[in-house]
């Protein structure tokens, strides 16, 4: 029986108020759904996670449906045959923000959302969709309708656990998923004997047991009473959520494990990026005869940041770039901060939103496991052989790209290191760049530096210039051969990857500035007997604390990572900036905070420097003025460009964004 797709367009409009993009003209936007439907017992859905729980029509399919939107070209002759696939960030998409400097929105409509117009004006027919199906709807986010699983005689049921960590006061009830945007695993009792909720400052401390009596599975709902008694608030009784009398306090982790319900069909979501991306690059039209909206696709080509950059890592080790029919559907794919993981996605009661564990946040998830690179190695702790490439005939070509945030959170150095942290050479079909010095989330717009619950300003080196770099080497590799830049990683072969002892004694001591201990460990976990088969035992064991040894990139007399790309902000800096940023009291002090990096001002002047005593060179020390600034940056740009790694276009917007000292990225108090 052969998997069904059928797409239903229900708006067709021109996108960018009808601009023409260069020789490729107009583009419109087309919104509407997925349907799929596929057979359960078909070879190209075996290993999906509880599809055989799942409920079929009269033909004896599963069914699905995803949010759809496309943007082409209102002539496709005109455009370049490719197709970009963007798996959208917990619903958000997010590829034209980074490739074209847009501003962040689901809508992508207006003139404004194009950017500088970087896909368009290549070409792309840019592809969104729905892969994952535990989300909610709200702000625009982007929807996957998936099947229950259930028992003959019920509802499926299990263990699910959850951490939760409140940032501010007062707040006294979550959903159990732990996020509002999520779909929660509803218990099967309200009894809160039936679970266990604990507490603990730091992530190794022994948990204190909440008495049942202090929490409830409710939630609150607020509102203004009558008769002038002004806010009243009413404790609700349900199944999804979380509520503690006392409230949670700030910073402190917070894990419940409890028997939940009603588990999706998780692993779907990589069909729905399967069988769309071979729908439109093979097939003239649909299962109801409608023609393939994108014209004639000779390239296909995914992207991914964070969790969609694991969720890639996933898709290719589990084998979906191959069709239902054994074709090749992605020709390259570039994840992007995913760090060594993947997903915890076809797994009963997966939480597909959950980022996969940190220092200080969700930890113990089955998403950081064996195997963390490409190439084929074996795991020393279990023994273990594996690769996330081993099919030659459908693997995609891979630029793998990350920041000095994944080094210190998501435990990026085992994506090139063997599991004893050896240097592991890459397969001749990958290439994994450290964009150094820059962190998780590098905002392509330039916005000031903040601190949140953080002691330093956030990261702000921009790096927006290597994604579109990075495209154009992937589209000519993939299409005539041409290979791209060699890989630029840290190596212990030449001391530029190092353990934390190492890297602490080499980081500056800055006046007032905190150092981390240890990136966040990867301890050996142990998920149960049947976690092959997708269900976890939670929580799960820890078979060693010490686990997978991580390692982070050296770094110069500023604090700057010196392997990996580095940014013109990099190479002429006006500051300190790292891939880690430390929370600040009361909030789990000390600790790493989630994904964000550090940005520690330079002094400006050789007086300022000196009262300070801060051993780092002072801005009019290195640069004497503004001019002396830009002239840096421009250089360091035009070394880029030498080296493949950034395109000639982006030059004179990197010159524009240094001037004025690099304002507003960038706190001096010096004139421009």
């Amino acid at each position: 029986m052969t998997n069904r797709i059928e797409l239903r367009i229900a708006e067709r409009a021109p996108f960018a108020d009808g601009m023409a993009f260069g020789d490729v003209g107009p583009y419109e936007r087309l919104w509407g759904r997925a349907h799929f439907a596929v057979d359960p017992e078909a070879p190209a859905q075996a290993g999906i996670v509880d599809i055989g729980k799942a409920p079929r029509n009269a033909d004896g399919l599963v069914e699905f449906a995803s949010d759809l939107l496309i943007l082409k070209p209102v002539d496709p002759a005109r455009g370049n045959r490719r197709v970009f696939f963007d798996w959208g960030n917990r619903g958000n998409n997010r590829a034209v923000q980074f490739f074209c400097d847009a501003p962040a929105s689901n809508e992508i409509r207006t003139a404004a959302h194009a950017g500088n117009g970087f896909f368009f004006r290549r070409g792309y027919t840019v592809v969104h969709a729905a892969w994952q199906g535990d989300l909610l709807p709200g702000s625009g986010r982007m929807i996957l309708d998936l099947p229950v699983a259930r028992e003959a005689d019920g509802p499926v049921t299990g263990q699910v656990r959850t951490e939760f960590i409140a940032n501010g006061p007062g707040v006294k009830s979550m959903p159990l998923s732990g996020r509002v945007s999520t779909r929660s695993h509803p218990t099967v009792s309200l009894d809160t004997r039936e679970a266990l909720l604990t507490r603990r400052r730091y992530p190794y401390d022994k948990p204190e047991r909440l008495p049942s009596d202090a929490w409830a599975f409710a939630r609150v709902e607020s509102g203004v009473g009558l008769d002038m008694q002004g806010a009243e608030q009413a404790l609700i009784p349900s199944d999804t959520h979380l509520y503690i009398k006392d409230g949670f306090e700030p910073g402190w982790i917070y894990e419940i494990v409890y028997i939940g319900r009603e588990p999706l069909v998780m692993g779907l979501g990589h069909v729905v990026v399967r069988d769309l991306v071979s729908f439109l690059k093979y097939r003239g039209e649909d299962d109801a005869g409608q023609a393939n909206p994108v014209g004639t696709i000779e390239k296909a080509y995914g992207w991914g940041r964070s969790q969609t950059g694991r969720a890639i890592r996933d898709f290719t080790y589990l084998g979906f770039n191959a069709d239902a029919q054994g074709r090749r559907v992605l020709d390259g794919v570039l994840p992007h901060v995913s760090g060594a993981g993947r997903m915890w996605l076809n797994h009963r009661f997966a939480n597909g939103v959950n980022p996969a564990g940190q220092q200080y946040e969700d930890h113990f998830n089955c998403a950081d496991r064996f195997p963390f690179s490409y190439a084929k190695t074996t795991d020393h702790l279990t023994g273990r052989t594996d690769a996330i490439l081993k099919r030659p005939a459908t693997d995609p070509l891979v630029i793998h790209t990350q920041t000095a945030t994944e080094y210190w959170q998501r435990r990026g150095s085992l994506v090139h290191t063997d599991t004893r942290g050896n240097d592991l050479p890459q397969p001749e079909g990958v290439r994994v760049f450290l964009w150094a010095s820059s962190q998780h989330f590098a905002d392509p717009n330039s916005k000031p530096p903040a601190r949140g619950v953080c002691q330093n300003l956030n990261n702000t080196v921009s790096t927006s210039m290597f994604f579109r770099a990075m495209l154009d080497a992937m589209d000519r590799w993939a299409t005539d051969g041409t290979a791209p830049p060699a890989s630029r990683v840290p190596l212990r072969a030449d001391g530029t990857l190092v353990d934390a002892e190492t890297w602490r004694s080499r980081f500056p001591d800055i006046p007032g500035v905190a150092k981390p201990t240890e990136p966040a460990r990867l301890p050996l976990m142990d998920f149960g007997p049947d976690f092959e088969q997708g269900i976890l035992r939670e929580p799960p064991q820890m078979v060693s604390r010490d686990g997978y040894p991580v390692m982070v990139p050296a770094v110069d007399a500023d604090g700057n990572d010196i392997p990996g790309v580095r940014a013109p902000m990099v190479q002429a800096p006006l500051g300190t900036y790292t891939g880690w940023n430390l929370r600040a009291r009361g909030l789990g002090h000390g600790a790493m905070q989630e994904f964000t990096g550090s940005y520690i001002p330079f002094p400006d002047t050789d007086g300022e420097q000196a009262v300070t005593g801060d051993p780092r060179a002072s801005v009019i020390g290195r640069y004497g003025d503004a001019a002396g600034y830009i002239a840096a940056i421009v250089k360091a740009a035009r070394r880029l460009v030498a080296d493949g790694l950034m395109l000639e276009e982006d030059l004179p917007r990197v010159e524009a964004a240094a001037r004025n000292w690099g304002r507003p990225r960038h706190e001096l108090s010096l004139k421009g």
